[in-house]
């Protein structure tokens, strides 16, 4: 069994390999065409002047653009880099290889085009003012790394004045992975989610969509207790109740913590059976976590540290714990839903991502996992299933058009053939600029 300190140096290894990858390419993602050049007499389609035919198409009917160009694929990751993974307000420059990353994700698992937009710029509503200018070109928007309180303000206006899908990655993105990771710890553990008592840890952009998903799969509001740097939320929130730019929180002040707890996350903490934490690293003693109840459940989700290490929560008693990093057993991350969700949604041309379609989407993810065999060390799917993908944009693009908020009918079967399709391409032609080294192999 390693050390403490073998665990922690292997924890913080990825650095600097990153740094050297991240140096080498020069970035992660660049553009390159899906279209034939055989010789130059080939630009007379693509551009001047054959491509005048398709312009005078679209300006007559403005929904063929759709079909004359990739908007229909194509998405925009923007961020103010204010709330930069955990580090923080770090600038819009400091946040564009996050945002890189984001759309290498997009591509290589949903076969999404995506373009990372920092933007200069930390006024909400300069940010929607931008996302609607951007809406012409781009199929939706994922909405990334955008600071509390106003990410929910950001979202809830860019949605009400764009005609395509605008999504808050830290809020739905999250909300709908973590469902799915509970239901399946749940079913582990042999415990109905009706009948938990739940201490939310931190309430910002992660726990506010949580909570409204866990209320809808039937959690007991007066059984959840949720506590962020002012203390355990409750109608004695005054900082809350006074402050219209946190209506979320004050809504779980209100309905929250029916014993009428105070105090802090020890606090929160006894006697839960779940902790579900998207705070700050280390701030979870492990002496807190021996008060839980048995058979406890530690979603520790901080990244690039999490709340408490996987291997304290276990020697402190917790049956199952998860986290937001790859290098730990049950990985709870974004990446599991968003390309999915998206490829559904850009495949019936959703005007929207409800929280209907993202549990629609949380509940096929935990299926996918329920049907491979779960157990504690193996509650949620990993990135390497490819194939939840396809089942991910069925459900989500099925849910859109039950809700009427698709502007394409299409069958399940339909869906999940186009999706698997854009995706098994991505993947092989990867494989082939890989090993013809077009792309250099530099990875130790």
């Amino acid at each position: 069994m390693p050390s403490r300190e073998e665990l922690v140096a292997k924890a913080h290894k990825p650095d600097e390999e990153s740094r050297r990858l991240h140096a080498a390419y020069k970035g992660k993602i660049q553009s390159f065409p899906k279209c034939p050049i055989r010789s130059l007499d080939d630009l007379a389609y693509w551009y001047t002047p054959g491509v005048a035919a398709p312009c005078r198409d679209i300006q007559k009917n403005p929904g063929l653009v759709y079909d004359l160009t990739n908007k229909a694929n194509s998405i925009a990751v923007v961020s103010d880099g204010t709330r930069v993974l955990g580090l923080g307000d770090i600038g819009p420059e400091a946040g564009l290889p996050v945002m890189e990353g984001k759309a290498l994700l997009f591509k290589y698992l949903g076969g999404v085009d995506a373009v990372p937009i920092c933007l200069g710029t930390k006024d909400p509503d300069e940010i929607v003012r931008t996302v609607k200018l951007l809406e012409p070109s781009f199929g939706g928007i994922n909405l990334e790394d955008i600071a509390m309180p106003k990410c929910f303000r950001v979202l809830e206006e860019a949605r009400r004045v764009c005609t395509i899908p605008v999504w808050h990655d830290d809020q739905q993105g999250t909300g709908t992975v973590l469902l799915a990771a509970l239901l399946n710890a749940l079913k582990v553990v042999g415990k109905s989610i009706r009948a938990i008592r739940i201490a939310m840890i931190g309430m910002g952009a992660a726990n506010v969509p949580i909570y409204r998903f866990l209320k809808t799969k039937g959690a007991d509001p007066a059984s959840i207790v949720a506590c962020d740097l002012g203390g355990i939320l409750g109608a004695h929130r005054t900082d809350y109740r006074d402050n219209p730019d946190y209506a979320e929180q004050w809504r779980v002040c209100r309905e929250t913590n029916g014993e009428k707890r105070r105090g802090g996350i020890s606090e929160a903490l006894r006697g839960a059976d779940v902790c579900i934490a998207f705070s700050a690293g280390g701030i979870i003693r492990p002496e807190w976590i021996t008060t839980m109840a048995k058979d406890a459940i530690v979603f520790a989700c901080a990244n690039p540290v999490p709340e408490i290490w996987p291997w304290e929560a276990k020697e402190a008693g917790a049956r199952i714990v998860a986290t937001g990093r790859s290098d730990f057993p049950n990985q709870v991350n974004n990446s599991l839903v968003f390309p999915g969700i998206f490829r559904g949604a850009l495949d019936v041309r959703a005007r929207n991502i409800s929280d209907d379609m993202a549990i629609a989407a949380a509940m096929e993810l935990a299926a996918c996992a329920e049907e491979r065999g779960i157990n504690e060390d193996s509650i949620i799917c990993n990135m390497d299933e490819w194939e939840v993908v396809p089942r991910l944009a069925v459900a989500t693009a099925i849910k859109a058009q039950e809700q009427g908020l698709a502007q394409l009918s299409k069958t399940g079967a339909q869906i999940s053939e186009e999706s698997g399709a854009r995706i098994r391409n991505v993947r092989e032609g990867l494989r082939i600029l890989t090993e013809k080294g077009i792309i250099s192999p530099l990875l130790g």
